[in-house]
């Protein structure tokens, strides 16, 4: 392979990862294990909450343990804004990176050898909190390896979404079999190994990453840390006496996850539109906010694969193979054994195409109105009983989730980086990330109103309201793309 220059940036070594700047392999291997270890923990959390303490787990209501866990994803994602604020105002993304997965590991830790639920909320709070700061920081890495008009940035970005659904796709697979086998903690201690094989190979090629990672973007002035430690022991009183009065309690979380995220986006674009950018980066955000709705929806019925598909994989599903029950948390990687296949094939498309593929707002209204599509596809099988669900029939839908999500994710990763102001470089990857919270925490709502004896309205319902939106989007998409200002 010949060396070439990519525009922007020095001339690359001859070395290149499947086409690639060679060093997208250095986040594409530590978000590999982190995901590894991520997803490991979230195939088998939600069905340790809800299991009675006789079948290893900790018998909480299994509506109350859905809604634990959207508000748990809400938060993953609200976190990105504490991670993406240190990143660029103190430590930069290299340093930023490393001390999250450090925390993660913890959180992962604490699942595996604390008892009971203190074991989960502990485990939980480190993992979305270091998972936050991780997510952000990874993706502006990424990016970093790019011009903004590189051609191969959106297949850069799906080939690391590549190394993000393997580490997903043997995550369940391997927790899920420790689980089954040897018990919950066991699965969750494997999550943990998953973590620490990730910090050591970020550890030793780090130094080999662009420069601009390590730098901070817009430092904050050193007379402002004060005040900046006071909000946050401010904040930190203000949940401890919310949770001992009873105002913040497991009943009303992922309500109140929404809300904040809620006013943290309206906040975040407020902040980033005055904040003396230039007109064209001004248009350019005021375009993300149609992709943001959109990315908000799609994820809020995606993210259901962790609350009410687990759910439905459990009491639904029908899950005998040659007379052996597969593990619940397997039906987690089915998504990622597509993404894996299909992965590369979106790449490919995206490179060949180059400046005749579709547009981003484009991409963003098929990928929610095709996830839309995907609920109204569990309508035939109402009705089929309990574990009466062919398990055919649930691979074909998560088939149409993967499309879904290909359109949509790695690209909404990739235009994040292209519409950010200069200062702002990680902080709209946060943006974009919030949108990610607002679906997820919207899926520990919306999940409370699921019941297996009755799941047409359901799926009806939240099947046509996505694709309604994507059909606005597609719509409306020459506006968008006129503000986008010469980005596609």
């Amino acid at each position: 392979m010949s060396g070439t220059t990519t525009k922007g940036h020095e001339p690359r070594t001859a070395r290149t990862f499947f086409g690639q700047p060679f060093e997208l392999s250095t986040p594409f291997a530590v978000e590999l294990w982190e995901r590894f270890s991520f997803y490991g923990m979230q195939g088998i959390v939600l069905i340790y909450m809800y299991y009675t303490v006789t079948s290893g787990g900790l018998g909480i209501d299994e509506r109350i343990a859905t809604g634990i866990m959207g508000a748990y994803g809400g938060a993953v994602y609200l976190f990105t804004i504490i991670g993406a604020w240190i990143s660029d105002r103190l430590l930069g993304a290299d340093r930023t990176l490393f001390g999250s997965a450090v925390v993660v590991m913890l959180g992962h830790i604490a699942l595996a050898v604390l008892p009971g639920v203190t074991g989960v909320g502990v485990g939980l709070v480190l993992i979305a909190l270091g998972s936050g700061g991780l997510k952000a920081t990874a993706t502006t890495i990424v990016g970093s390896l790019y011009s903004k008009d590189d051609p191969r940035r959106d297949a850069g970005f799906s080939l690391y979404y590549l190394g993000v659904n393997l580490g997903a796709f043997f995550g369940p697979l391997l927790t899920g079999l420790l689980q089954s086998t040897l018990g919950f903690h066991f699965g969750f201690g494997l999550a943990a190994v998953g973590m620490a094989a990730g910090l050591v190979q970020y550890g030793i090629r780090r130094r080999h990453l662009p420069d601009v990672v390590r730098h901070v973007t817009n430092p904050v002035d050193r007379r402002r840390l004060p005040l900046v430690a006071v909000l946050v022991v401010a904040a930190l009183v203000v949940i401890v006496v919310a949770v001992l009065t009873g105002l913040l309690n497991v009943g009303n979380l992922p309500t109140v996850v929404v809300a904040i995220v809620v006013l943290a986006t309206i906040g975040y674009f407020v902040v980033i539109l005055s904040s003396g950018i230039t007109a064209v980066e001004r248009a350019r955000v005021l375009a993300f906010i149609p992709l943001f709705i959109a990315s908000a929806v799609f994820w809020s019925l995606y993210q259901q694969q962790f609350t009410v598909v687990t759910v439905y994989a459990d009491q639904r599903l029908d899950r005998s193979l040659f007379g052996w029950e597969m593990p619940v948390s397997w039906v987690q990687s089915i998504n990622p054994v597509f993404i894996i296949v299909l992965s590369g094939v979106f790449a490919a498309i995206w490179t060949k195409l180059g400046d005749r593929q579709p547009s981003t707002p484009t991409k963003f209204a098929l990928g929610t109105g095709i996830m839309g599509v995907a609920f109204l596809l569990f309508l035939p099988f109402v009705g089929s009983g309990e574990n009466g669900t062919p398990l055919l029939a649930l691979v074909g839908i998560l088939l149409v989730f993967t499309l879904a999500e290909l359109l949509l994710s790695p690209v909404g990763q990739s235009v994040a980086t292209k519409l950010a102001p200069a200062k702002f470089q990680t902080q709209m990857v946060a943006l974009f990330f919030l949108s990610v919270s607002l679906g997820t925490a919207a899926t520990g709502v919306l999940s409370r109103y699921y019941d297996p004896a009755n799941e047409a309205p359901y799926f009806t319902v939240l099947g046509v309201a996505a694709v309604v939106v994507g059909v606005l989007l597609l719509v409306f998409a020459k506006p968008v793309l006129r503000l986008m200002r010469g980005i596609r």
